[in-house]
């Protein structure tokens, strides 16, 4: 079965018309540089890409299914309107697990080593060797969110002799390298248990301020806190504090609640804090696993069939 999809900012790449001719002979497809361009192509559009606005989403008639142009996208995108509607959203969830599996894995080995306090000694030219090291077959990692990068992260920290704790909404059975799987809201209880806890979780209703400092007093005052995930599931005001006052012994962030992170922002000069600007999920082949993943589920939708990644609308992911 032929259709037509619109694809809407943000766009990817300008050889998709093309490409999808290919998997779906007899599609329509209209690209637009601006969403609001798109009130008239959307009118009759069976599908979309990339981010509908509420009101060219009032425009639509015919629309089924919209794929989500990232993993999480940020708080508004699943408005009421497209909650309670019968169109199908899926994302493009698991195209980075490999690459943030490996920064979190990054992270806990800089950590085990003591890297958060070398690096700095070393813009300082000093040489204080410490004993502040980690015996990772000894450690306990708790993933909070071990379905797609946080899986691969439990499989690689496995494989260093770590012990792993996950929780998950989804998962009824540990993956590979997980030793004890948990519900949710099993959280409170597993903190005071992880040498290294690692926040891999989307953001939805459930999880935004989730680590919070109520969660930072559970935690062991030599435990590391890992975020990979969404910026808005650790509230910064309550992280500082808590390395201020000595509950936990580091941070290592790739996400923040305001991004780019201000430059006047503590975060920037505390002692055991490592950061990257937001490139977790950088690496080779997203391209490629874009592509392939949007080309694939336009395919299953011309033909009938289920699509890949669908989305609870009402928690986001």
């Amino acid at each position: 079965m032929s259709f037509k999809i619109v694809i809407l900012p943000p766009m990817y790449y300008p050889d998709w018309p093309e490409r999808l001719r290919e998997v779906v002979p007899g599609i329509t497809v209209e690209m637009f540089e601006r969403a609001e361009d798109a009130a008239e192509a959307i009118g009759d559009a069976d599908a979309a890409f990339g981010t509908v606005p509420q009101e060219l989403f009032r425009q639509a008639k015919k629309l089924r299914w919209i794929q989500a142009p990232m993993a999480g996208p940020p708080r508004g995108y699943y408005y009421p309107e497209l909650v309670k509607s019968d169109v199908v959203v899926t994302n493009t969830r698991g195209i980075f697990n490999d690459h943030l599996g490996a920064h979190i894995t990054a992270f806990v080995l800089a950590f085990s080593r003591g890297l958060q306090d070398y690096l700095p000694q070393q813009q300082r030219r000093e040489w204080t060797p410490k004993e502040n090291l980690i015996h990772l077959p000894e450690a306990t990692a708790l993933i909070i969110g071990a379905g797609g990068a946080g899986g691969e992260a439990a499989r690689m920290l496995a494989g260093l002799g770590v012990t792993v704790l996950a929780t998950d909404a989804r998962l009824t059975e540990p993956p590979e390298g997980v030793s004890e799987l948990h519900p949710p809201e099993a959280l409170p209880e597993l903190l005071p248990r992880a040498d290294f806890v690692v926040s891999a979780v989307p953001q939805t209703p459930a999880t935004e301020r989730l680590l919070n400092a109520e969660a930072f007093r559970r935690m062991k005052p030599t435990a590391f806190l890992i975020n990979i995930s969404r910026g808005v599931v650790v509230v910064l005001d309550d992280l500082v504090e808590a390395l201020r006052a000595g509950e936990i012994a580091g941070a290592a962030l790739d996400v923040y609640e305001t991004e780019p992170l201000p430059e006047d922002h503590p975060l920037w000069t505390l002692p055991g804090v490592m950061m990257t600007p937001h490139i977790g999920g950088n690496g080779p082949y997203l391209q490629e696993r874009r592509t392939e993943l949007f080309l694939e589920n336009c395919r299953r939708f011309a033909a009938g069939e289920p699509l890949k990644n669908v989305v609870d609308k009402a928690n986001w992911f």
